[in-house]
């Protein structure tokens, strides 16, 4: 059997809410860290998502 491709990791906010999502990512291809601007319903903005991993 084939090993999985893809990776699973943690979005958390830049804004200190606690509030993260979920997505996943080909490590063969992203070697740098994510970062996105998703909306956070905490902080009720957009702030900056960061990578960072699934305990």
């Amino acid at each position: 059997m084939a090993k999985k491709t893809t990776i699973k990791l943690r979005l958390n906010s830049t804004a200190d809410t606690g509030f993260f999502y979920v997505t996943k990512k080909n490590p063969r291809t992203k070697t740098e860290k994510l970062k996105f601007r998703k909306y956070d319903p905490i902080a009720k903005k957009h702030v900056e998502f960061v990578e960072g991993k699934i305990k």
